[in-house]
Parts: structure tokens; sequence; C-alpha cells
């Protein structure tokens, strides 16, 4: 299967740069100069991978991501040169899969969007649903069944399965988990993280074991 991916940036040579090196790697790549270019072709074609620039005219790339998570859970990876930590994490907070902070190798940004490929294959979407081993979660019902039966869970409890889902295979702080779970204004203490992780472990009993701690880091959703 041809693996397609958008890349949206307002700099003409760089965007050319970046089609160029993935086009050698054999990869299909699509070009938009600003962001409402970028989100009138996401909603009509399909991509494997979406690789917005921040700060494009007409539509910037947050609101891009935006827009495109009520619908889509394709990989979307931000080329910035805003590397503060609040920048990063309302990224992450809009549905960012990851950022590349300019200047930046091809090479590490070609690798970074193949892996987020990988993984979003791994968890695969069937319409309105979300599934993996045997667990799948209902998006627009925001309803969770393993092997078939209902799992009763909190909206917070949902909201941390999703996001590690929607990031198989990545490690996620607490700080990002806590962003999708309570919201980018929530001030209290991470380890809020820690027990809902917990009481999620336990209501999916043995499936609990895809979800692994990561010391002094977060953690990690595995298949």
């Amino acid at each position: 299967m041809e693996t397609r991916i958008l890349i949206a940036e307002d700099e003409p040579r760089l965007r050319e740069v970046i089609c160029d090196y993935f086009a050698s790697k054999g990869v299909c790549p699509v070009e938009a100069q600003h962001g409402a270019e970028a989100l009138e072709l996401a909603q009509q074609q399909r991509f494997d991978a979406i690789l917005l620039d921040i700060m494009m005219p007409e539509l910037d790339g947050r609101s891009v991501c935006r827009a495109l998570r009520r619908t889509q859970d394709v990989p979307i990876v931000f080329l910035t040169a805003l590397s503060d930590e609040e920048d990063t994490l309302l990224g992450y907070e809009v549905g960012a899969d990851d950022y590349v902070t300019k200047p930046f190798t091809l090479s590490v940004l070609y690798a970074k969007t193949m892996a987020l490929i990988r993984r979003s294959r791994g968890s695969v979407r069937h319409g309105d649903c979300l599934e993996l081993d045997g667990l799948a979660l209902s998006l627009s019902a925001q309803k969770v069944h393993l092997e078939g039966e209902e799992i009763p869970l909190t909206p917070k409890e949902y909201a941390l399965l999703l996001c590690l889902m929607q990031h198989r295979g990545q490690v996620l702080s607490r700080e990002q988990l806590l962003y999708h779970g309570w919201g980018y204004d929530y001030q209290g203490d991470d380890r809020a993280v820690d027990t809902h992780i917990r009481r999620l472990r336990e209501k999916l009993g043995p499936w609990a074991s895809h979800i692994r701690t990561v010391i002094k880091a977060g953690y990690r959703l595995e298949g």
C-alpha cells in the first residue's frame, strides 16, 4: 500500500526539500502552501501522516490539527521554530503526536514520521471504533468494550486510555496525560494521573499489561 503524507509548510524552499526527501524514500508527498489548503486536502483525501508547520497563513497549524482531531486519528507532526515547553504542551493538547523543532535534519524527520505511521497501523480504526488486541473504543459514544463486554470507565479514565491508544508505542509524560484528561488549565498534582492509571488497570484486568510504566518518564501503551 502506498504511503501518502501531507506536507503543509508555507516556506516554498523548505517544503520542496522535505517533499523531495520523502519522495526519494518511496513516499508519496502532497504539498499544502497554507493551513486552509492543508485542512481542505486532509478532509478530502487519505493520508498516513500529516506534517504541519505551526506558523502558517490562512490558518495556523494548531487550528488545523484541532479541526482534524474532531474526525481523524491520522498521525500529526508539528514543524516549528517554537521550542518553549508551554508551546509544546499546547501542541499536544490540541492533538499533535510529535514535534520537530527547526532547524532539523531530514533523516530525523523521516524516521519520526515513519515510526508514527507504524504505530498507528498497529491500532486499527474501523469507522467510529479504535481497536487494539480485543479492546475497542467507541469514539462518539465514549464507551469501551473488551472482548465484546463493556468496561465502565469514568470520563477521565476514558480520556487517558484514548490518549494512550492514539499514541501507541510512545512514552507519554504525566504532564501530557494531564492535559488530555484534565485540560490545559489544570493546576493540581500530576500524580493524579497515577491514581487514575491504577484504577484503569484494575478495570481492564489482564489487558492492563499493555500499559507499561516507564520509570521517571511516564506511561507507554504496547501492543
